[in-house]
């Protein structure tokens, strides 16, 4: 017998209506790192802080207190009934009477209590803690992600292509990694990237990584027609987007670009051509290293025509010019229709980059 589900048991099937609290460890927020000296410090600053308020409550409102001896609480007092209210210390046999006694329990016995209770239950507060904050930083960041890029697949092809992003200035915040091996994503997590578990092949984990906002996908699944699937299926969710895929055949190029792909890479016949001129010309390879590498040396890079280089020839530039982008195609520099360049032209020159 074949199941029957209303819409709304369909509805409740996808991510993307799936509660926030439901998405942790399938969308996860990159934590900021910092030192166990550190968060000991805020931990301690904040127990100081929440003592001190408790103390101004209670000085403030001392005529409703008294102790053993009847007398009426100062400061010191007010200090004291604090300490052992919030360190559950409660009330003894033993309550020192002299203000020096006071005195030393506030300032060395407390400490000691706070301590002991940081390092009794803070692992376990912030295990049981670690699950809210994640729900709030998932909450937050669905509703605020837009023009990030997302990167289907963080094998060798897409940790490279996000090292370049990164080289390039791109922020680590605005990558999305989507990926099924909890190992690639751990390492992308480490790298400070936002992750999603799934495959890319399903719409809605697509969309669970901000497809339909993002300005640029990178497709660097390992296999062909999975890219082609993903790029489909991206292409469908974002019109606009600017989608880049790797592919290993070339005859899977014409795939691609009717699947909606803006610039496709073709990995195999890259690494081969390389290889052929490493034969002959091996600092050929090395220069091609060099340009594509953006942290140092040289690198290959695009921007727009400046008010004062309009009309001029590229070829008498400043920059090395090595082609011009009008109306979103690419004409090489020594094309005659790019002898005077226009409002609105890009450029791809060669600039150095310094460490």
């Amino acid at each position: 017998m074949i199941p029957v589900f209303d819409e709304q048991s369909r509805g409740l099937r996808r991510l993307t209506d799936r509660p926030d609290y439901a998405l942790v460890g399938i969308l996860r927020i990159p934590e900021i790192q910092t030192s166990p000296w550190a968060s000991l410090t805020r931990r301690v600053v904040f127990a100081m802080a929440l003592l001190a308020g408790a103390t101004l409550v209670v000085y403030f409102g001392r005529s409703g207190y008294h102790d053993n001896q009847g007398d009426d609480l100062s400061l010191l007092d007010a200090l004291y009934y604090s300490t052992v209210s919030l360190s559950t210390t409660g009330y003894g046999d033993i309550t020192p009477i002299t203000p020096q006694a006071r005195l030393i329990n506030t300032i060395v016995i407390t400490p000691l209590r706070v301590l002991f209770l940081i390092v009794l239950v803070g692992t376990t507060l912030q295990v049981l803690t670690e699950r809210s904050r994640q729900v709030f930083k998932i909450q937050r960041w669905r509703h605020k992600v837009r023009n990030h890029t997302v990167v289907v697949g963080y094998g060798t092809k897409g940790r490279t292509a996000v090292d370049a992003m990164l080289g390039d200035g791109v922020q680590p915040g605005d990558v999305v990694v989507v990926d099924t091996d909890p190992v690639a994503l751990e390492r992308a997590a480490t790298a400070g990237l936002v992750t999603v578990h799934g495959s890319a092949a399903q719409s809605d984990v697509l969309r669970l990584a901000g497809v339909q906002h993002a300005a640029s996908v990178v497709v660097a699944a390992n296999r062909d027609d999975t890219a082609v699937l993903v790029t489909l299926t991206a292409r469908e969710l974002n019109k606009q987007a600017k989608i880049v895929a790797s592919i290993r055949e070339a005859e899977n190029v014409h795939l691609l670009r009717q699947s909606g792909a803006d610039s496709v890479v073709v990995s195999s016949e890259t690494a081969g051509r390389l290889l052929g001129i490493a034969t002959t010309t091996p600092k050929v390879v090395d220069m091609v290293e060099d340009l594509l590498t953006p942290e140092a040396g040289f690198a290959i890079a695009e921007r727009e025509v400046d008010p004062d280089e309009v009309g001029g020839s590229p070829r008498h530039l400043r920059d090395i010019v090595l082609g011009v982008v009008r109306g979103g195609d690419l004409i090489r520099v020594d094309e005659p229709e790019v002898d005077a360049l226009e409002t609105g032209d890009r450029l791809l020159y060669i600039r150095r980059v310094h460490k």
